[in-house]
């Protein structure tokens, strides 16, 4: 237990050295392996210019970039806010084996984060959402997908 308070406090010093330094928003990420840090993310959407900079997704390249691979189902991550629907989704694709948060979506909410608004757009069907989206050409495209699934056997 005390370990967890120990990555958990780290990560929640990096949202706050992030404050400081105004890089992004106050959010910070460290992934753990065997009970060691290898990896850790600051939110760096401002001085990147990007709006794909999260904390989580900076922890997990520069994890998988350390680990030379790109599953990290023998790791956890620890992160000062519960993941949008983005980060959430790259901790998926990673197989991270468990995630820790300090503060709530709900909590992102009231300073200005718009994650229920992402959250409920996933749930419309695509013609119909905000950003509206129309599939095109899948014929052509279908065809390498099933190239793909020939050579590579892929299990989740």
């Amino acid at each position: 237990m005390a370990y967890r308070s120990k990555f958990m406090l780290k990560a929640i010093r990096l949202s706050e050295e992030n404050f400081k330094k105004y890089e992004g928003g106050p959010f910070g990420a460290v992934i753990v392996r065997n009970n060691k840090i290898i990896a850790k993310g600051i939110n760096r959407v401002i001085s990147q210019y990007d709006p794909t900079a999260h904390a989580e997704i900076i922890a997990i390249r520069n994890a998988c970039k350390k680990l030379r691979r790109i599953w990290l189902n023998d790791c956890e991550i620890y992160t000062s806010c519960e993941p949008c629907p983005m980060c959430m989704s790259a901790i998926y694709w990673a197989r991270i084996k468990k995630i820790y948060f300090a503060n709530s979506r709900l909590d992102a909410e009231k300073i200005g984060f718009i994650d229920k608004k992402i959250y409920k757009e996933l749930l419309i069907s695509p013609e119909k959402r905000i950003i509206p989206s129309e599939q095109h050409l899948r014929s052509k495209a279908i065809k390498i997908f099933n190239k793909w699934a020939k050579v590579v056997n892929i299990i989740y």
